[in-house]
């Protein structure tokens, strides 16, 4: 990592790697975070007296415990979770569950630490969390994810509620996993509307929150296409991925009159400069969880691509990584920008690592950060809170327009922070310039706590 010019923000940071230095993901996370906001504190020589980045980067506490269930051959398996409650400054934590091999504390703290700004960002009273486990949920029966899933609420279900956390799904974790969540809260708590969000509708569900990440995502892209004095129109647009995200990111996107080239899942992708036929995308990966290789059995003139959808040479114009984190590394960057892509908005977390980033900045490629670009799903997580505290369901439609005045409010917000200190059309630095100065507020509002 390089230097920053600060000495209070090395100070701090390298204190940080010296207590973490195998929490990559975390460190990752933090120093570009920190070299964002490094304008700030050069102007706020007082924070260094208030520690404020001393208490930004330490969760205010951390929980770790094993999982126990019996597999369908009767043999006892165990995992282990974690839930990280960042930050309450903004309010009850809020963030998803990742059910995924990879889940470690790293990953976690990571994802909390961008929750806790990406939610400041919206502007409703929410904050930073976020939870899982390394249980892998593929080939898993129906019976076997329902154990699990019983199991683990079982010990979560201790540190959380409606106005202390609000959990809610993220990879590996849907509708179905938050259903059963709900039932084994419910039989060890009794009712309580808003513990989850992302609910099945019939539960207490928001309409239009399986559509929101991608929705939002494509709401903020807009407005970077619409700020070159350029429209979506005609655009080809590499999505990886094919999840919810991305697959209403691709809706989004070919509604606005831009084209679809690719989607992909963990073993491949495909590829079509004409426009990928989303009907068999949903019929494939959102209905039946099918492998996208099977794309091209109904569309066998497409082309599959074996691995890494970045590793492939294709002419496009913007690129929406959509699905895990740092899947779009320093090499891979190059090639979008040798193939004509000037736009990147994250649909996932951070899933351009450092080296990425600064081959978009090398390049003048307008680079939207997730805790901006796609900051609808939990932006419209908070309006299924609210919508749980009165006992009324709003309709799709009021729902879907609260999501753009959000995704266009942060967009303008991120563009006046750059512009603050200068770096104009820097979304990075502007998110993380405008959530720092949210946060900041509230920690001098509280007090050292």
């Amino acid at each position: 990592m390089t230097k920053m010019k600060n000495a209070y923000v090395n100070r701090v940071y390298d204190n940080l790697e010296k207590k973490y230095s195998h929490e990559v993901e975390f460190l990752q996370a933090v120093h570009e975070f920190f070299e964002a906001i490094e304008p700030v504190i050069d102007e706020h020589p007082e924070y260094e007296k208030d520690a404020i980045l001393e208490r930004l980067v330490e969760p205010d506490r951390i929980i770790s415990f094993r999982v126990p269930w019996v597999d369908d051959e009767g043999q006892v398996q165990i995992n282990t979770a974690y839930r990280v409650q960042f930050s309450s400054l903004n309010g009850p934590y809020k963030g998803g569950i990742r059910f995924h091999p990879s889940v470690n504390q790293s990953i976690m703290k990571f994802l909390g630490f961008e929750q806790t700004f990406k939610n400041s960002l919206t502007g409703l009273p929410i904050g930073g969390a976020k939870g899982g486990s390394d249980f892998d949920p593929k080939n898993k029966s129906e019976h076997e994810i329902m154990r699990f899933v019983q199991s683990f609420t079982t010990e979560l279900s201790k540190y959380i509620g409606a106005d202390e956390d609000v959990p809610a799904g993220d990879i590996g974790v849907g509708g179905r996993e938050i259903g059963y969540m709900i039932g084994q809260y419910k039989r060890i708590n009794g009712p309580e509307a808003g513990v989850f969000t992302g609910k099945p509708v019939p539960a207490g569900g928001s309409l239009g929150r399986t559509e929101a990440t991608g929705h939002g995502l494509i709401y903020f892209l807009r407005n970077m296409v619409e700020e070159v004095g350029e429209t979506l129109e005609g655009k080809k647009v590499m999505i990886s991925g094919s999840g919810n995200v991305a697959y209403y990111a691709a809706r989004k996107v070919t509604e606005l009159g831009g084209i679809v080239v690719t989607m992909s899942d963990s073993n491949s992708a495909v590829y079509d400069p004409e426009g990928l036929d989303l009907d068999t995308i949903q019929a494939l990966k959102v209905d039946d969880r099918e492998r996208i290789a099977r794309y091209t059995e109904e569309h066998p003139d497409v082309t599959h691509i074996e691995g890494s959808v970045w590793d492939a040479d294709i002419d496009a114009d913007i690129a929406l990584p959509c699905a895990t984190q740092n899947e779009i590394d320093g090499d891979q960057a190059q090639r979008l920008v040798d193939n004509g892509v000037k736009i990147v908005a994250e649909g996932a977390n951070m899933p351009n690592n450092s080296d990425a980033v600064k081959v978009y900045r090398e390049n003048g490629v307008h680079y939207a950060p997730g805790k901006a670009s796609n900051a609808g799903g939990v932006a419209v997580s908070a309006l299924e809170m609210s919508q749980n505290s009165i006992r009324l369901q709003w309709t799709a439609e009021r729902v879907e327009e609260e999501l753009e005045t959000i995704m266009n409010d942060i967009f303008q917000n991120c563009v006046e922070a750059a512009a603050r200190y200068g770096r104009e059309l820097d979304y990075a630095a502007g998110a993380d310039i405008a959530s720092f100065e949210n946060i900041v507020t509230l920690m001098q509002i509280h007090g050292a706590v």
